[in-house]
């Protein structure tokens, strides 16, 4: 069975949306305010998204343990056609069905979290507003001391879907999304940070436990990655009631 472009929407909506949890930024970049940044691939059931709105491009590829083989053949026909430098989102042992094509420097396991228990919501004090385009500045400012190199594109604020707190005139802490689809009632909470000099005092738990609470009244699953070796931040989530779903690798791919 041959790779093929897929240029259906319903198709991939239906093929990921069988797992929304494990494919919940593939399932939100279906909406408009992503898909044309997206490029698809599809062999049978498994689905690869090659994400063309950073750089380098961005290539997501998930599956369930039963049907790896099937995405890894999948990635082994889609090496030829891909950019010579790019970054990659792999279910484990994927990298492999690249590593031919490309060397392969990891930068790492993450977990996916998803909200499964949200009752444990209750137990942390909401905080901070919500921030929108007049925010920016204070925002870029904000990751640039705390949070340098973090993926942010400054489109998200007008999802309505980040929270900060302010002190001393600045932001010091922040929730937000990279992605929120109710289309697909699917939010992938990222930029999430803490300036240094505000933590320990419970803001990133705040303004998490307030953006969760807001992105449930739209969406039926809110997830999240995290690096998995960054044990502070899973035991927050956790407290928050996020379990681990899956594991994945993050990768940069550069041609032989």
């Amino acid at each position: 069975m041959a790779v093929r472009a897929e240029h259906d929407r319903a198709v991939l909506a239906d093929l990921l949306g069988a797992d929304p949890v494990l494919h919940a930024y593939q399932l939100g970049d279906l909406d408009d305010f992503f898909w044309p940044y997206t490029s698809w691939f599809r062999r049978g059931e498994a689905v690869a998204l090659l994400y063309h709105g950073a750089v380098p491009a961005t290539l997501l590829a998930f599956a369930a343990p039963a049907r790896v083989a099937e995405l890894a053949a999948l990635l082994g026909e889609l090496a030829p056609v891909l950019p010579a430098r790019l970054y990659a989102h792999l279910s484990p042992g994927l990298e492999s069905a690249l590593a031919g094509a490309f060397t392969v420097e990891t930068s790492g396991g993450h977990l996916k979290m998803a909200l499964t228990d949200p009752g444990r919501l209750a137990g942390v004090p909401p905080g901070g507003a919500v921030l929108g385009a007049a925010d920016l500045p204070a925002l870029r400012e904000l990751y640039a001391d705390a949070y340098p190199g973090n993926w942010f594109d400054p489109r998200m604020l007008d999802t309505g879907q980040y929270v900060g707190v302010r002190d001393g005139g600045g932001l010091v802490a922040v929730a937000g999304v990279h992605v929120w689809s109710p289309r697909y009632r699917v939010a992938a909470i990222g930029n999430v940070t803490t300036h240094p000099r505000a933590r320990g005092r419970g803001l990133g738990a705040a303004v998490v436990a307030a953006l969760c609470r807001r992105l449930r009244a739209s969406v039926g699953h809110v997830t999240l990655n995290v690096k998995a070796d960054n044990g502070p931040a899973v035991r927050l989530y956790e407290r928050l009631g996020f379990t681990r779903v899956a594991e994945y690798g993050e990768f940069t791919l550069t041609a032989r």
